[in-house]
């Protein structure tokens, strides 16, 4: 995120108005910027000020005493009780109908609103990937040999994700860890390209079937998502758009051989 695009966005993230996603990137931006750290505090300390008890006057307990003994006699009144010969049937049901339709549009404007289960599932992921880069928790087991990774994850899952080290073709295996995303625990794999992290996220595929590549940009981000040997994958990363299209061809051509003999999970 640039400093103009963090610069844009601190009042939002100051109120608490962005996305994690956003939220992820302003607090990376400003852990890094000196100038947008000082507006933050400028903000917060704008805030506490205007929380200070000097600022407020309480009026004096007689003032309302005084504000209504100076009104005309007759002016305070209090309101009728509403009697329900004023409302007939009629009038009765139509409020009831317009209610409804109130109530009902709300409701449609809502789902129309809410993101589809790939958005939700796609920002769960592009999440995941910016928090194991902030907090330092690339992996919880650090190897580049995929033989000390693949057995790491027996016993902590219920199925055994594939792993292969793609280092001659310039991808080297780093490491795993456990993440959670579509309300389960998943394996989640790290590769490395020059400087830059690329995170595979693998689970079990309900449909058991194999599916086409998705692509998706966000943040700056590229995101791609394919079904195959029974797995859902998610691969995620800061890495050229060409870059990532490549390791993800390699992976999947790698994949069938790992799969073809199915190890039982321990």
């Amino acid at each position: 995120m640039t400093h103009e695009e963090s610069r844009s966005l601190l009042d939002a993230y100051f109120d608490g108005e962005l996305d994690l996603v956003r939220s992820l990137d302003v607090e990376r931006h400003v852990a890094e910027c000196s100038t947008c750290t000082a507006i933050l505090r400028n903000r917060q300390a704008l805030r506490n000020a205007l929380k200070a008890e000097s600022l407020y006057f309480a009026a004096p307990s007689g003032l309302k005493m005084r504000l209504r003994s100076s009104l005309p006699s007759g002016a305070i009144t209090s309101t009728p009780a509403l009697s329900p010969r004023r409302f007939p049937l009629q009038w009765s049901i139509l409020a009831a109908a317009l209610l409804i339709f109130v109530l009902g549009a709300a409701l449609f404007a809502r789902s129309q609103s809410l993101p589809s289960a790939q958005t939700q599932l796609s920002g769960d992921v592009l999440a995941s990937h910016l928090r194991s880069l902030m907090a330092n928790h690339l992996a919880d087991v650090v190897s580049t040999d995929q033989h000390t990774v693949k057995p790491w994850f027996d016993g902590k899952l219920d199925f055994s994700p594939p792993v292969v080290d793609l280092a001659s073709d310039g991808f080297p295996l780093i490491g795993g860890r456990l993440d959670y995303l579509d309300n389960r625990a998943v394996a989640a794999l790290v590769y490395q390209r020059n400087k830059h992290v690329i995170n595979v996220f693998v689970w079990p595929s309900q449909s058991g079937e194999s599916g086409a590549s998705t692509r998706l940009e966000q943040q700056g981000y590229t995101l791609l998502s394919w079904s195959e040997a029974g797995m859902n994958f998610w691969a995620v990363s800061d890495v050229s758009s060409a870059d990532l299209s490549q390791f993800v061809q390699l992976l999947q051509a790698a994949i069938p051989s790992l799969t073809a003999t199915p190890e039982p999970t321990r």
